[in-house]
């Protein structure tokens, strides 16, 4: 057996994976289920996968079939999101509540059925309905398919590191007085490394966690930003991270003291440790990006990264060394960072990125207001409700799943077809605001003829104050081909496109007062979702759904849906 099967056998232990009769069919069970967790000294019951939290690894290779049968057990609607994940022509397990199905109530249960096919490297799985996300969440990791090796040396150990929030209150009461008041929501108590808020916020010293190494070795980081809301800088002291993936897609190598992770990305880096013990523990600490106008959880979360010795030594005594993370609102840093990521594009894992476009989209994002509800007091800007949207229509989810609405022709009275490709009203996006704030709700779709290949330019607007988007496409990859400050110029600032080496990815960031272009093609029927992924904007509307078509051969056609696809 070799190493990696050995790692495989072994994070399938760590994470319960029943054995399977097929090498490449792997089950899980996810019992969904009230857990009573403590950090920060306070006790509460949390919505769990298994009891876990942060909830079970799921490991398999690329080309491998995974069934993972998910039950609930709770009063809260389920259903789970596999990030990431392409989702070829299985849209119906993609996950996302009222999109792709409606969720699994109080008693039922689901079996995810999808094959992981052209794909390998860290991904996330986390429940996609309302926010409950906070704690359901945990690692996918594809590993190459077999006797295939890595494009960088192999590292002597791999290890998983998940960014979270830890809230002390009931995150479905806060955003639900958030959405009553229309007032921004209460932010998290501290943040997390794999569950643990560590030793900077009081009580919480025995919750920490601690990443213990050898010296001379190299381990793969797999780093997870599943954070609700905050997009964070990560470091680790006296060490140097060096970049080989984004979002599951390799890139060219790179190496950094500090990077950034927006919520829903995934990010593969290798440490390598000192030659010898160094006498000294270090900081690996983490704290928010923040650019917009609203209140944040202005605190650090750290985990110790400790060294093995020989002999045995009072870690007290070491010297405790902590990085300098970049202020918080360092756009420049991000800016650097983020323009750096390229993509291999290698003869092995080439760059495919579409020359020509069949479909030029233009989609402002941003902030905006609804109207108060009659006989109502609201908390939102000059007494209206906090909202957000593209392309001013701020998306209002069904009480129906779209997919299945499409795929049997029921969609009268469910969706529009009808999304714009552009704003209806033009504007100096990143300059002064308008006026008048208010935006369109609505059910809208944009549709998409099989193979279209598409470019999109997403633009930040100052409506309610400049702030960066993490947008995250259900269904895809893309290639970030392009991005800048202040208001896109078609006419300037596509001649400056990267067709060669863009990386590719799943969710990207728009800058805060910038523009960002994607492009990436429609070969994936189905109805796909596409949002921010900090959760208090989509749950103003900042979201939106694409519909592609079916092609004409049959392996360009969504199959028919499963037969325990949970009714609304």
């Amino acid at each position: 057996m070799g190493s990696i099967e050995i790692f495989l056998v072994s994070l399938m232990i760590a994470s319960c994976l029943l054995p399977s009769v097929s090498a490449a069919t792997r089950h899980y069970k996810f019992e969904i289920k009230m857990q009573n967790v403590t950090r920060l000294c306070h006790t509460k019951s949390i919505v769990t996968v298994n009891g876990q939290f942060p909830g079970p690894r799921i490991v398999a290779r690329e080309g491998d079939r995974l069934e993972i049968e998910v039950v609930n057990h709770v009063h809260n609607n389920i259903s789970i999101h596999w990030h990431g994940i392409r989702q070829v022509r299985s849209g119906w397990a993609d996950g996302p509540a009222y999109v792709t199905q409606c969720p699994i109530q109080t008693g039922q249960k689901y079996l995810y059925n999808f094959t992981i096919i052209g794909q390998r490297g860290t991904f996330w799985w986390h429940a996609h309905i309302s926010w409950l996300r906070s704690t359901l969440y945990g690692p996918i990791i594809i590993l190459p398919k077999k006797n295939t090796p890595y494009p960088f040396a192999k590292p002597y150990k791999e290890v998983p590191i998940i960014f979270g929030e830890w809230f002390n209150a009931d995150t479905e009461a806060i955003i639900s007085q958030a959405l009553q008041t229309g007032g921004g929501p209460n932010v998290s108590d501290a943040y997390t490394i794999n569950g643990l808020p560590g030793p900077l916020y009081n009580c919480s010293t025995k919750d920490t966690f601690k990443l213990k190494v050898k010296p001379g070795k190299t381990y793969l980081l797999r780093l997870i930003n599943a954070a609700l809301n905050d997009e964070f800088f990560f470091s680790i002291a006296n060490h140097t991270l060096q970049i080989i993936d984004a979002d599951g897609v390799y890139v060219k190598p790179f190496e950094t003291n500090t990077l950034i992770i927006t919520p829903g990305q995934t990010h593969n880096v290798l440490l390598k440790t000192k030659p010898h013990f160094p006498n000294a523990t270090f900081y690996m600490t983490a704290r928010p990006y923040v650019t917009g106008p609203g209140t944040f959880d202005n605190s650090t979360v750290a985990g110790i990264l400790e060294y093995e010795s020989k002999t045995k030594l009072h870690l007290k005594n070491l010297s405790l060394f902590t990085p300098l993370l970049p202020a918080l609102n360092d756009t420049n840093f991000v800016t650097n960072f983020t323009s750096r990521l390229r993509s291999l594009a290698s003869p092995q894992f080439p760059a495919n990125v579409p020359q020509n476009v069949d479909k030029r989209l233009f989609f402002t994002v941003g902030l905006g207001t609804s109207p108060c509800d009659q006989n109502k007091t609201c908390q939102g800007p000059n007494g209206t409700k906090f909202s957000a949207s593209i392309n001013n229509v701020s998306f209002i989810l069904p009480t129906t799943a779209l997919l299945q609405s499409h795929f049997f022709g029921q969609s009268k009275g469910v969706y529009k077809p009808d999304f714009p490709y552009n704003p209806l009203n033009w504007f100096n996006y990143t300059g002064n605001p308008p006026n008048n704030t208010l935006v369109h709700n609505d059910t809208k779709l944009m549709v998409l003829p099989f193979n279209t290949s598409v470019e999109l330019v997403m633009q930040d607007t100052s409506i309610l104050g400049l702030e960066s988007h993490p947008l995250h496409l259900h269904g895809f990859n893309f290639f970030v081909v392009g991005q800048g400050f202040g208001n896109f110029d078609p006419n300037k600032d596509t001649s400056n496109f990267n067709l060669v080496d863009p990386i590719e990815r799943n969710t990207v960031g728009v800058p805060s007062g910038g523009w960002v272009a994607i492009r990436f093609l429609a070969d994936n029927p189905g109805v796909w979702f596409m949002h921010c992924h900090l959760e208090v904007h989509t749950s103003w509307g900042l979201k939106m759904a694409w519909l592609v078509q079916n092609g004409k051969l049959p392996n360009q056609k969504l199959p028919p849906p499963p037969m325990d696809l949970p009714k609304c």
